[in-house]
């Protein structure tokens, strides 16, 4: 095998592995016509999923019948709105996204000490990942919950992870969890992201959260996120804390 074809069959194998752009071909010094349609392709679907808007009823209507169907008593499925009123205003004031409008303070102030476990999901910076992948990962999850008391779920338009902090306190949960767009990247506008958070309340930092990344068809799927999401509940109920701690204990429970 000459060296060329070493190194293309290199470059397929590398490709049936990932959706990564590995192994481009060239034409002369140029990249080949179809690998930058396809670049700027990706580009544009990132950039919409920043830009997209929740079609916030239509997923509490879908989440409603879920939890109606896998959880009972349950609180119901609320619509809340951060602080920042339009996605423009969301994007130039990540301030804004962190916390809740008089509307929604007002609406939570009457549910306080509802349950422990609170549910939030947030668009985030891709509503089509929450669109796509929420409703499915509900329908993984919630059957992985029993014994866990639930307070209402909320979503929120408009959010970012931090807003997580204030539901949980408003609603006097000992735990959030937090299931939120994630920045879209050039193989994946649709990535979902999940926070766990115990005790929250406005100021806790990054630190003392865990994070569940890239859920989606193409990365981490419903089971194994669930998976993941019940063991990171069950600790941090277990221990009392989030974040890094917990982190460093749950790799040397595998470890053992």
């Amino acid at each position: 095998m000459s060296e060329m074809a070493h190194c293309n069959s290199i470059a397929a194998q590398l490709r049936a592995l990932t959706t990564a752009r590995v192994g481009l071909g060239r034409t002369g010094v140029s990249q080949q016509t179809r690998d930058l349609l396809d670049f700027q392709l990706a580009h544009a679907q990132a950039r919409d999923a920043v830009h997209a808007r929740l079609e916030a009823a239509a997923l509490v209507a879908n989440l409603t019948g879920i939890v109606d169907g896998l959880v009972h008593p349950h609180a119901g499925v609320l619509r809340l709105h951060s602080a920042a009123p339009d996605r423009t205003t969301y994007l130039q004031r990540p301030d804004l996204g962190r916390n809740l409008d008089e509307p929604g303070r007002a609406s939570l102030a009457q549910l306080s000490g509802k349950g422990e476990l609170a549910l939030i999901v947030a668009d985030g910076l891709s509503a089509l990942a929450v669109e796509r992948h929420v409703p499915p990962l509900f329908k993984a999850l919630l059957p992985c919950l029993q014994g866990w008391r639930l307070t209402p779920v909320c979503v929120v338009e408009q959010g970012r992870v931090a807003i997580g902090d204030e539901i949980g306190l408003a609603l006097g949960a000992k735990i959030s969890v937090v299931l939120i767009g994630e920045r879209p990247g050039l193989s994946s506008p649709d990535s979902l992201g999940a926070y766990i958070t115990w005790a929250p309340r406005p100021g806790r930092t990054d630190a003392e959260r865990n994070c569940i990344s890239n859920i989606r068809a193409e990365g981490l799927s419903y089971v194994k996120a669930a998976s993941q999401l019940s063991f990171y509940l069950t600790e941090s109920r277990r221990r009392q804390l989030s974040g890094v701690k917990l982190k460093e204990e749950a790799n040397l429970l595998k470890e053992g």
